[in-house]
């Protein structure tokens, strides 16, 4: 998620680094609301609102680079390269672990985050 930054967005590492990706991200220009999740969200609004997000990923042609940012930089807030932050947490935990799997193909829809068997080796 980029850019429009709302004081509920997370300050480090939005703006910082090589932002070439980013001018081609899918999510510029969209609200933040849509990416990160209000105070006490909980259920079925953030499954919504998750979904939403991950969909506007699914085709981002930076997508790749976005969740290789989100993970060097332990992004804890919001969706990143359509990954949640439980996405994040468990693909961090299955790496200390050793754990590896195969990134999904760009275009892949994932239902769940175990759907993308998400890589720990680059």
């Amino acid at each position: 998620m980029l850019p429009a930054r709302t004081p509920s967005t997370p300050t480090h590492e939005v703006l910082s680094g090589p932002e070439g990706w980013r001018d081609s991200a899918a999510c510029r220009g969209i609200e933040t609301s849509v990416f990160f999740s209000p105070d006490n969200e909980r259920g079925t609004a953030r499954g919504h609102r998750e979904s939403r997000a991950r969909q506007i990923c699914q085709d981002c042609p930076v997508l790749t680079q976005c969740r290789e940012h989100a993970l060097t930089t332990g992004e804890p807030y919001g969706i990143w390269g359509g990954m949640t932050e439980n996405d994040r947490k468990r693909h961090t935990n299955r790496a200390r672990r050793r754990e590896h799997r195969p990134l999904a193909p760009p275009h892949a829809t994932p239902a769940t985050a175990d759907a993308l068997h998400l890589s720990s080796a680059r």
